[in-house]
């Protein structure tokens, strides 16, 4: 259920719009303006924020910005008023909304906001397994730590297990540890005070508390910095956070999920996680097995995807003709369901017919080992023997470094996660590495448009 905060009047189209989102199951909240809305946001959170282009946009974002409040804002306003779209792009809004709203493009704007409320897709007895267990552990208030390579779909169980526990009335938090630098995501995660750095104009409630009375995930929690572990025990421990700069603790309620795709055992051995959290964290375990030891799931999960994605565009839902069956069935999915759901999104739009064939099927390239093998794997690159290393002779390291990371982020459509994957680094090395390369004025590849035709904004990773 996503929290979506409106500034503006709800009147007229905007009122229209609150009313489609509170149908798809939104948590509204509303303030006249810009100042008001940042109050309610410090406050109360949210995982989205949807903004008249008549307001300041720019003032707001630089505030969210000064504050360290990672929400997305979308601008709305009329259709017609193609300048102000433009202004409030440049002045940091993620996407615009147009007026009279459209149903369907606010029910994936909810959606790529708070991240899919359906139950998992499976048929694979493997997965049901794994779901009956998860079902078992939902009633618990236990940390339960779910495990599982890139892009198995770990917020989904996440979210399933939520809506499954005796918290399922109060809210859930998610937060991607990997995402967000460090000094950001410790505000985030404890809120701060007044005065607490600079540009803390004001107080403000951070995720657990956000999440008071219901359900916290903390995803890529191997990602975390070992200062932050060690705050994240004590909240555990003591039932209380301490935000930035506060002088008394605050209580809080949740129920705390972790998810990783590290096998945070062998963490702790090299001592790069604490095992005091890893006990506190790994109570409850579950472990999703990758896509390719649940062959069964992936016609399932293909026939889901292909009608989300059908219908998300407009476009007549198509089943996939046996051809193309065949091609997806015996491919290893190195980037699991996330991958191919991008297949599916890929084939969706692709396709002509009366069915998906295999010509709409486009998938990813294998790369042979990592992380040397990963130049050898680039879209339309010769294979060593017949190329050899003439080519990179004469050109620094870092040089051959940064093309084969911009051309990695390039072929995974921007997808952060499957490019770090197939790369052989952390997610949060590629970020400081595209950090570096903006710095340098180096073009950095944003996610392509069709595979965000239906989401109002690209999504990370």
């Amino acid at each position: 259920m996503a929290r979506l905060l409106i500034i503006g009047a709800l009147t007229a189209e905007l009122g229209l719009a609150a009313r489609m989102a509170a149908a798809k199951g939104a948590r509204l909240a509303q303030a006249e303006g810009v100042s008001s809305g940042l109050e309610r946001l410090r406050a109360e959170g949210a995982d989205l924020i949807l903004c008249e282009v008549t307001h300041d946009i720019g003032w707001l974002v630089e505030q969210l910005a000064a504050e360290r409040i990672a929400c997305p804002v979308i601008a709305c306003g009329r259709n017609a008023d193609a300048a102000a779209a433009v202004r409030a792009i440049r002045a940091g809004a993620k996407e615009f909304l147009p007026l009279p709203p459209d149903a369907e493009l606010i029910a994936a704007m909810l959606a790529a906001a708070a991240g899919e409320a359906e139950a998992p897709v499976h048929r694979d007895p493997a997965m049901a397994a794994l779901l009956g267990r998860a079902a078992q552990l939902a009633v618990a208030q236990a940390s339960i730590l779910i495990t599982g390579e890139s892009g198995t779909g770990k917020e989904v169980l996440a979210r399933h297990i939520h809506r499954s526990s005796r918290r399922a009335q109060g809210p859930f938090v998610a937060l991607n540890c990997a995402a967000l630098p460090e000094a950001l995501l410790e505000s985030e995660l404890f809120g701060h005070e007044k005065g607490a750095f600079s540009g803390a104009v004001a107080a403000r409630r951070g995720k657990f508390e956000q999440a008071d009375g219901g359900t916290l995930l903390l995803d890529e929690i191997g990602e975390m910095d070992p200062r932050l572990q060690a705050k994240i025990l004590r909240v555990i421990q003591e039932r209380e956070v301490d935000r930035l700069g506060g002088g008394a603790p605050v209580k809080v309620d949740v129920r705390l999920l972790a998810a990783t795709n590290r096998d945070l055992a062998a963490e702790v051995q090299a001592g790069r996680f604490r095992a005091d959290l890893y006990f506190r964290l790994n109570v409850l375990g579950l472990h999703i097995p990758p896509l390719r030891e649940r062959p069964l799931d992936i016609l399932a999960l293909s026939a889901h995807f292909a009608r989300r994605f059908a219908e998300a565009n407009g476009l007549p839902v198509r089943a996939l003709a046996p051809a193309a069956e065949a091609l997806l069935l015996p491919h290893p999915w190195p980037g699991n369901v996330r991958e191919l759901e991008n297949t599916l999104h890929r084939a969706v739009l692709l396709a002509q017919g009366p069915a998906i064939g295999p010509e709409a099927v486009e998938l990813t390239p294998l790369p042979a080992a990592a992380p040397s093998a990963a130049v050898e794997a680039r879209p339309g690159a010769a294979a060593p023997a017949a190329r050899g290393l003439s080519g990179l002779v004469g050109r620094k390291v870092e040089e051959v470094e940064r093309d084969l990371i911009l051309e990695t982020l390039t072929h995974c459509l921007g997808n952060r996660t499957r490019a770090a994957e197939i790369l052989g680094i952390s997610i949060r090395t590629l970020r400081n590495k595209l950090h570096e390369y903006r710095a340098q004025g180096v073009a950095v590849p944003a996610t392509h448009p069709a595979m965000h035709a239906s989401i109002p904004w690209a999504v990370e990773g």
